[in-house]
């Protein structure tokens, strides 16, 4: 059953563990169903994982992940196994697919860092900032052995197609594969004495303390060094490299299949294609903006995503456009993966996805079919506009460039430069005769080879596209073999305010008096000047560091003699964070339904570092909690304009408010515009002020009522020649608002119809009155009799009338058409008296319904 609850026994293990509600298969199905060229997709806004089948490209299993929504969610998988890293949170999950089962869950620290890698039945979490690759067994996520230790601010961390994972090392210029240890037969049971993944091969790819980025291969490696523009592939022992044309840093996808590697150069919207050692395709992906996500292999393709648009383009071999993906209109991530057979495209914000075959077919997945799990997602606003281009110049000069001496070393830091529009790719260190190119987030350097007592200065200087930036110069340093001892240890902790204070214990001067102490922070691939203190303390300030990205310290001592210890062992990791930005999108509105009530709704606030765990609403002098973005506001007054604030709410506490303004309902106001009648009916035309809800209205007179439009209302029944006061009243959630017109309706009027024969008697009949009976004769009742008849009119005559009354049957004979009628019309004739309808044709068509009864 499609869209049905799983009732297995594995659902209170399921809530135990994580709180997932699984929806779709049931768990006889689902060994199958991970073999049949399926993938699990996360849907953000609405915490939910999805399974869908590249063959059917239809949704068959669904996991709602309580407590996840609008998490950033990294997702692992193989056919048996799924184990998700909530970024904001840091919680590992592991997920048995054949049985929808979490068989356990372990905490990291939150943000970005630490990931997480799957191969068949091997697990590992890649700490980038502490340099630790750790296996994990994936059905219990206990350790496996000893973990494989590297220096802080590594990258990579993914499995090629041989089951090795691959992880660079930035500040050796090294790349190595680590291989799975074997499982222990029991879940979370010791491995044997000695069982610990390994590193079996290394190679170097680099000059140290270049940029590097990581791609794995089907057997192998590709690595960007950022830094010299060139990409090494690693394969069976044997590495080549290619030089790149490129004037901004590119960037890799996680895997790349097959034996061509794209590099996705953001900033220049372009795509170099790299095949055994050589550039062998460039091309240049449609559209504005630096918001491209890596290009992706797959099926003799290129598909690259624009995160701006949400749209994928598909190139061919030859880098022609041979396909465009319509996507959201919206910006946000684009994941692009391939995996049994297919490609899929997912954007974790919007409710579709799509599925691409091996032979390029593409079909869309509604994420979200059948609204299994409840409501949808707010309205998606329209894309704000692109912004407006930088002027684009050479990088300024790096700031704070300081130089530490060593023993025959020294060590250079510096803060970044203004990159002036283009992004930085490189610095360039330079002095005592050496030069050294480092990446751009390798703001730290060992130069070794000096002269102990020879004084030595360096100059700093980045490189954007644009060309080289000014230099710097550091101030002299003169390398001894007197240093200092580095501090034993350091701490570090991330604190409310944004601030993150790093602590350590006094270093030995070992004769000398250390009067500083130099901080670096790494992250993961990056490492870069903190700050300097004379104290055992620093405090670095709110915003130096990226909110929600891990980073880890470590510190040198420095003596009076300008000479720098080595580096501290690493502190643990930390992840800054604050108070959250204020909601953006934020809109107000009035709820036409109900009184006394508004609506509002933002998009999710930025978090921080921290998870957003509530919303503040406040409006009217009374605070609202809501754990959604939007909520409902009611008990206002109507008519009223409401100011509302909204904040967002983490472990730092309340961050800055948006706000907006809307008005609650009011009470309609009507105003006539006109008015119009017939005999029988009124028409009243009219403007209706809503107050902003939805308006009903209606129109009374003379005991009738007349509902419907808004605009114009026709009130009938009514008697002819009659002056009436209509009110037009129009109701709404608020109240109701009335205004009133007076119309009489036209009066009625017919001709006394007496008509002569043609000979003899009847060729005078109707000439005047006469004894006895005659034609047009006027009576006081509705009789004809003689001493009660009030006189005759000749033919032709007009009569105004009132209305109708039964009695005594009259017929005209020739004299009018053979009219025979007991009905008798009271008309204006001294005063109001009656004449037989026989003998009056009322004008309009002789409707003797036009008159009400008398």
């Amino acid at each position: 059953m499609r869209g049905g609850l799983v009732t297995i026994g594995t659902v209170a293990a399921l809530l135990a563990a994580m709180g997932l509600t699984v929806l779709g298969l049931g768990a006889a199905d689902n060994a199958v169903a991970n073999y049949d060229a399926s993938s699990w997709l996360w849907s953000t806004s609405r915490s939910e994982l999805a399974r869908v089948n590249g063959v059917t490209a239809r949704v068959d299993t669904r996991m709602e992940v309580p407590g996840g929504r609008r998490h950033q969610m990294q997702v692992a998988q193989t056919d048996r196994l799924l184990i998700l890293r909530d970024l904001n949170t840091g919680q590992v999950s592991s997920l048995d697919l054949a049985t929808l089962q979490i068989t356990a869950t372990t905490p990291t620290a939150p943000g970005l860092g630490v990931s997480v890698a799957l191969h068949e039945d091997a697990a590992f979490v890649v700490d980038a900032v502490q340099g630790i690759v750790r296996q994990l067994d994936p059905r219990s996520l206990t350790p496996v052995g000893e973990p494989v230790r590297y220096p802080p601010g590594i990258t990579g961390g993914a499995f090629d197609g041989a089951g090795k994972l691959w992880v660079a090392v930035p500040s050796e210029g090294t790349v190595s594969a680590v291989t799975a240890a074997d499982l222990p037969a029991t879940p979370g049971a010791a491995p044997p004495a000695g069982l610990s993944p390994k590193r079996v091969e290394t190679y170097e790819v680099a000059e140290p303390a270049h940029e590097l980025v990581v791609s794995t291969l089907d057997d192998g490696v590709a690595v960007l060094d950022r830094t010299s523009v060139s990409l090494v592939t690693v394969r069976a022992g044997r590495t080549q490299r290619a030089n790149l044309t490129m004037t901004a840093p590119g960037s890799l996808p996680t895997r790349t299949s097959g034996p061509q590697v794209p590099v996705t150069v953001s900033g220049e919207r372009k795509v170099h294609v790299v095949r055994d050692g050589a550039e062998v395709q460039r091309f240049t992906v449609p559209g504005a903006g630096e918001r491209l996500s890596p290009a992706v292999a797959w099926a003799g393709r290129f598909y690259c995503a624009d995160e701006t648009t949400g749209t994928v383009y598909a190139f061919d071999a030859n880098g022609q456009l041979v396909d465009t993906i319509k996507g959201t209109g919206r910006p946000g991530p684009m994941e692009l993966e391939v995996r049994e057979n297919h490609l899929f495209i997912n954007p974790p914000n919007s409710s579709t996805a799509q599925v691409v075959d091996d032979k390029n077919q593409v079909r869309e997945v509604n994420k979200y079919a059948n609204d299994v799990l409840g409501g949808d997602p707010p309205p998606v606003a329209p894309p704000p506009p692109p912004p407006k281009k930088p002027k684009v110049g050479k990088p300024g000069a790096p700031r704070a460039v300081t130089a530490a001496a060593g023993n025959a070393s020294a060590r250079v830091s510096w803060q970044a430069a203004a990159s002036n529009g283009a992004e930085i790719t490189r610095y360039v260190v330079e002095g005592a005769g050496q030069r050294h190119e480092v990446g751009a987030n390798q703001r730290a350097l060992e130069i070794t080879g000096l002269t102990n007592g020879e004084t030595y200065t360096f100059a700093v200087h980045a490189v954007n596209a644009k060309g080289d930036g000014p230099a710097r110069r550091s101030n002299p340093v003169t390398p001894t073999a007197a240093v200092p001892d580095p501090p034993a240890s350091v701490t570090a902790e991330a604190r409310p305010d944004g601030t993150v204070l790093v602590k350590w214990p006094a270093a030995n001067g070992q004769g000398n008096t250390v009067t500083k102490y130099a901080v670096t922070a790494s992250s993961a691939g990056a490492t870069a000047p903190a700050g300097e203190s004379p104290k055992t303390e620093l405090v670095i300030p709110a915003g130096q560091l990226e909110y929600g990205t891990q980073y880890a310290f470590t510190v040198i001592a420095v003596s009076d003699k300008g000479a720098g210890s080595k580096a501290s062992p690493v502190s643990n990791t930390v992840v800054p964070f604050t108070a959250p930005a204020a909601p953006t999108e934020l809109q107000a509105s009035t709820v036409a339904d109900q009184p006394g009530t508004i609506a509002v709704q933002w998009a999710p606030a930025v978090d921080n570092g921290r998870p957003v765990t509530k919303y503040l609403v406040e409006a009217a002098g009374k605070t609202t909690e809501v754990t959604d973005v939007r909520a409902t506001i009611g008990g206002l007054g109507d008519g009223q304009n409401v100011t509302v604030k909204v904040k967002a709410v983490n472990e730092a506490g309340p961050g800055a408010a948006a706000s907006a303004t809307a008005r609650t309902v009011a009470a309609p106001q009507v105003t006539v515009t006109g008015s119009s009648a017939d005999a029988t009916s009124v028409t009243v035309n009219f403007t209706v002020d809503a107050g902003g809800g939805r308006a009903t209205c209606s129109a009374a007179t003379g005991g009738q009522t007349a509902n419907g439009s808004c605009s114009s209302l026709r009130v009938t029944g009514l008697t002819p020649g009659t002056a009436y006061t209509v009110t037009v009243t129009a109701s709404n959630a608020a109240g109701k608002g009335t205004a009133t017109r007076a119309q009489s309706t036209d009066p009625v009027y017919g001709v006394a119809t007496c008509k002569n024969g043609s000979s003899g008697a009847e060729a005078t009949y109707c000439n005047s009155d006469r004894d006895g009976r005659n034609g047009n004769e006027i009576f006081e009742i509705t009789q004809q009799v003689d001493s009660r008849q009030a006189g005759w009119v000749p033919d032709g005559t007009r009569l105004r009338t009132f209305c109708k009354k039964q009695g005594e049957e009259v017929y005209a004979y020739i004299y009018n058409k053979d009219k025979r009628s007991t009905w008798w019309v009271q008309v204006d004739y001294k005063g109001k008296t009656y004449i037989p309808w026989a003998w009056l044709n009322l004008e309009g068509g002789d409707n003797i319904n036009l008159l009400p009864t008398c």
